[in-house]
């Protein structure tokens, strides 16, 4: 089976790692991919926007199935546009991947299907956003509405905080585009935990969960970055996961569908769990990055099934398996992430990894034959064990075999669920 799998992070990575591992006669194509993806399969030199491109590319090499990994070509369409030249792809068309794209949109969505989330206004004038945000007093969460690569959300704990989001998102173009409308909510108090699920636009089939770790600092302090790592599972969590599913994402799946805008692919619930239970933080319409990173290891059915099973809307023939134990990632970040990071960096990495331990690139590239850093997240360290302490105790003793000038990780994923 011939796989062309679109990105070049953490994520692809991991995507093309259990691809490539669930069967050894899939041949896997990665654009662009990056170092580490290039070591197991074939790096095709096409970004992520060039769409044209890679449909040509796709039709040509008699491609059996298209996976996207990152959001960019999705909200930008390029499933419609695949499957107008009868391209089998995986994942949401343009009009589902506005969940994502779009944060006052995936607001109405959850209005129209009674999901619970917090209490929000979305604003196009800055004045008025700040006058809201006046009247509402702090803490309070300010949202840039479209897309900001994960960095486009601040929760403001003063008045001056939330003054100096709006002001950067709207006014300061921070964000381009994406930042001229925001949306604000207020503040949920809890536990994040994430629930992706794959969706054919009937069939709902909910993954096992993660907990992803937004903030740069220990303790959850610092400006929200990308993700600074993530484990599975979240056994103090999952009591919530019956009502996640009843409540979240089977009537988002089955309201779309009844409006007559199907939704097919991964669709990714981001929770707070707070007092009065679960509430939506955020959708997102594909696969997480870093949690991605610790669910694959954990599945055991062949990738490449699901995502066929998906795009040819019969997802109900699929009964997931899981493996026992747990899963932890940390990331490696360059100095000045979220910021700025500083590229070029030269790297070492070990020459051995146990059958239970990856390292998965997400901001690398080769610069006259040494490897580089080329990204804020530069590489995930992933380790699976018999439980969360073991699998955490393996990641972190690897991350330390990684090197380069500044590397910065956190020391504690995954150690809310220890205490």
């Amino acid at each position: 089976m011939k796989i062309f799998v679109i990105g070049g992070g953490g994520r692809e990575h991991a995507l093309v790692w259990k691809l490539k591992g669930s069967d050894t006669d899939h041949k896997i194509f990665c654009a662009p991919g990056n170092p580490g993806i290039a070591e197991i399969a074939e790096c095709v030199s096409l970004q992520a926007k060039q769409i044209d491109e890679l449909a040509d590319f796709a039709e040509t090499n008699k491609i059996d199935l298209t996976v996207v990994g990152p959001e960019d070509p999705l909200t930008n369409g390029i499933v419609d546009f695949f499957e107008k030249r009868s391209l089998p792809i995986f994942g949401p068309n343009r009009q589902s991947a506005r969940l994502e794209g779009s944060k006052a949109y995936a607001k109405k969505v959850m209005e129209r299907f009674r999901v619970p989330t917090a209490a929000y206004r979305e604003l196009d004038d800055f004045e008025e956003a700040l006058a809201y945000v006046n009247e509402q007093g702090a803490p309070i969460v300010i949202k840039a509405d479209g897309l900001a690569a994960g960095k486009g959300v601040t929760v403001a704990e003063t008045i001056k905080e939330a003054e100096t989001a709006l002001r950067a998102a709207m006014v300061q173009k921070v964000f381009g585009e994406s930042g001229t409308k925001v949306v604000i909510e207020e503040c949920l108090r809890g536990e994040e935990m994430t629930v992706l699920a794959f969706v054919d636009g009937k069939t709902v089939l909910p993954m096992v969960p993660s907990q992803d770790h937004k903030p740069v600092f220990d303790g959850d302090r610092g400006p929200n970055t990308g993700g600074m790592g993530a484990y599975s599972p979240v056994p103090h969590l999952e009591k919530w996961l019956p009502e996640i599913n009843e409540r979240v994402l089977c009537p988002v799946a089955e309201g779309l569908a009844a409006e007559g805008t199907p939704y097919s692919g991964i669709l990714y619930a981001g929770l707070m769990i707070t007092e009065n239970g679960p509430k939506v933080i955020e959708f997102n319409v594909r696969f997480g990055d870093p949690e991605t990173q610790v669910i694959l290891p954990r599945l055991e059915n062949d990738l490449a099934e699901i995502f066929l099973a998906v795009a040819e809307k019969r997802l109900h023939e699929i009964k997931l398996l899981w493996k026992a134990g747990a899963s932890v990632c940390v990331i490696a970040a360059a100095p000045g992430y979220p910021g700025p990071p500083t590229k070029g960096l030269p790297i070492t990495l070990p020459q051995t990894l146990t059958a239970k331990t990856q390292i998965f690139h997400a901001g690398t590239t080769n610069q006259n034959e040494q490897l580089v850093t080329n990204g804020g997240r530069v590489f995930g360290v992933c380790a699976q064990g018999a439980d969360i302490s073991e699998a955490r105790e393996q990641a972190y003793s690897m991350i330390e075999k990684v090197h380069f000038k500044g590397k910065h990780f956190r020391s504690d994923i995954a150690a809310k669920a220890l205490s």
